[in-house]
């Protein structure tokens, strides 16, 4: 009877010597209630021992924990209906407070993070939500971390991940991107116009100075030409020989006239006008003349054909 007993006590200190000793993780930190009063002193990886019936041992994760912000309905400060989700990455750094200062800190955590998404969301435009992500994300992982330090927890990083806009809001912004393009494009072209206007106005002022490279140029033109297609090329006469030989002219007359130039080929000039001048005023003259003699043959004519109207008259008349 006595040896049942000793057995009996045996297992049951067995068991509560197993009950006992429990094991940590390498990424989990054990907090120690004893009677319901935590221990500051948090227990390690490894195997530790705890009191069976006294104490109490809890576990917390040191991991970073990936927490996903559901998608938030709100209006921003340009009047825009947008949905927006995020995700946040904390973890926890002082298991105590995490255990007593909230009752479950993950719930906690995300339900600050859904309310700062949408305060987010009010105080910021359409165009910060689309282009100016990383001082959003700054700004959440502050509002969010504030709160989250009193509870052992802290916030590595915050990331929205997605903006959804209405539909007429996407079209209206495809537009405006089109637009955009389109003056783009035309300030490109407009551009390259000029740069080659200027370019021409170059190649003109050069080829005035030198005609023979208007020459060349001409004649490059006609053998692109004539490379394409077999064809006629009929080329009309060059206008610049044309210049070329009136410029040679005017500078041998230029040349003559000076060694001509004395008072008595001047009189002589004179005279010769003067002489001119009185054959074309005797030419006029004359012809005056003769343009007049049809008038005055004319009208010496109709008196006598009145004078024999008359006599025929005064004849019929004695008849």
């Amino acid at each position: 009877m006595l040896i049942e007993l000793l057995i009996v006590i045996l297992v049951l200190g067995v068991l509560c010597a197993a009950a006992g000793v429990k094991v940590v993780k390498q990424y989990e930190r054990g907090v120690v209630f004893r009677f319901g009063r935590v221990q500051q002193l948090t227990r390690g990886p490894g195997l530790t021992a705890i009191v069976p019936v006294v104490d109490r041992m809890r576990k917390v994760n040191l991991q970073i924990v990936t927490m996903p912000v559901p998608a938030q309905e709100g209006i921003t400060r340009d009047n825009v209906t947008v949905r927006v989700d995020a995700v946040v990455y904390f973890r926890v750094e002082d298991p105590v407070r995490a255990i007593v200062n909230v009752e479950d800190y993950l719930f906690a955590v995300g339900q600050v993070a859904q309310t700062s998404l949408r305060s987010i969301i009010g105080k910021s435009d359409l165009d910060d939500l689309l282009s100016n992500r990383e001082r959003l994300n700054q700004g959440l992982e502050l509002m969010i971390d504030s709160p989250a330090l009193g509870w052992g927890v802290h916030i590595d990083r915050v990331e929205i991940k997605d903006v959804s806009l209405p539909e007429s809001m996407k079209r209206s912004i495809a537009r405006q991107a089109e637009a955009e393009r389109e003056r783009r494009s035309r300030v490109i072209s407009a551009d390259g116009e000029f740069q080659a206007s200027r370019r021409l106005a170059d190649a003109a002022h050069v080829m005035a100075d030198t005609p023979a490279a208007l020459q060349l140029r001409l004649l490059e033109t006609v053998v692109e030409v004539a490379a394409e297609k077999n064809s006629t090329l009929v080329l009309p006469f060059p206008v610049e020989l044309l210049q070329f030989v009136d410029t040679v002219k005017r500078g041998a007359t230029g040349a003559e006239q000076p060694a001509e130039a004395t008072p008595e080929a001047a009189e002589a000039e004179l005279a010769e006008a003067e002489r001119a001048a009185e054959r074309e005023a005797e030419l006029v003259s004359a012809e005056r003349g003769e343009a007049e003699l049809p008038r005055q043959r004319a009208a010496e004519a109709k008196p006598d054909a009145e004078s024999s109207e008359s006599s025929e008259q005064s004849m019929l008349g004695i008849a």
